[in-house]
């Protein structure tokens, strides 16, 4: 009986022991884990912010197919910058002006070939989708002859885009130094909180099929 006893006694005193070990092992990861965030959230301040945004591109991953499979979904924060440009009355604007909207900011130059093709269907997104949760703002780079960008755009016959530019091509610039533009075109698909969704280097058919499934989803899913 004694040895009964003692059996069980060392039995329990096992299992405290192993209970014990168990919880200061969830303590640690739980203090690891906290500094892990804190240490995320010092290198990369808009990682809180941009979770949204975040989990928009991951929704919509699936749908950068076909026509937009070029789309590169945001898969770290990014709040894009506070680009300045100029509308077509020449008063300053800046992205916060559409803060609250899922917007697809376009850069294109009259002498960038593919984004004189992309027009129309910039255009034509513009004219399905825009609205209170969505603009295409197509900001024109060049930095000679304005007028030359205006005539283009009714050659083309496009109407439903507004008309914004920036003379020092300035916003190609920021986004180049922070690795969202590598050429021209280049697209951001960027939600409502100003967190990058997507970029798409080059051109792409926006008004197809593919292109308002995608665009769609994300204004949709978008807070």
């Amino acid at each position: 009986m004694l040895e009964q006893k003692q059996r069980s006694e060392q039995l329990r005193r096992s299992i405290n022991r192993h209970r014990f070990g168990v919880a200061a092992a969830i303590a640690v990861l739980a203090v690891l884990g906290g500094i892990y965030w804190i240490a995320h959230l010092r290198s990369n301040p808009d990682a809180a912010a941009c979770r949204d945004a975040i989990a928009t591109a991951g929704w919509i991953a699936p749908l950068a197919t076909g026509e937009v499979a070029a789309l590169a979904v945001a898969h770290s924060a990014f709040r894009v910058p506070d680009l300045t440009f100029k509308d077509d009355a020449g008063q300053v604007r800046t992205l916060k002006d559409w803060r609250g909207r899922t917007v697809m900011l376009n850069l294109w130059a009259t002498w960038c070939v593919p984004c004189r093709k992309e027009m129309p269907a910039l255009d034509a997104l513009q004219a399905k989708l825009g609205g209170d949760q969505f603009q295409v703002v197509a900001v024109n780079i060049d930095t000679r002859d304005p007028q030359k960008p205006r005539a283009f755009l009714q050659q083309v016959g496009v109407s439903h885009l507004a008309y914004f530019s920036d003379d020092s091509a300035q916003v190609f610039e920021t986004l180049k130094e922070a690795g969202k533009a590598l050429g021209m075109p280049t697209t951001l698909i960027i939600g409502p909180n100003g967190c990058e969704i997507g970029t798409m280097a080059g051109p792409a058919e926006w008004a197809s099929d593919d292109g308002i499934k995608l665009v769609s989803a994300a204004i949709e899913i978008a807070p």
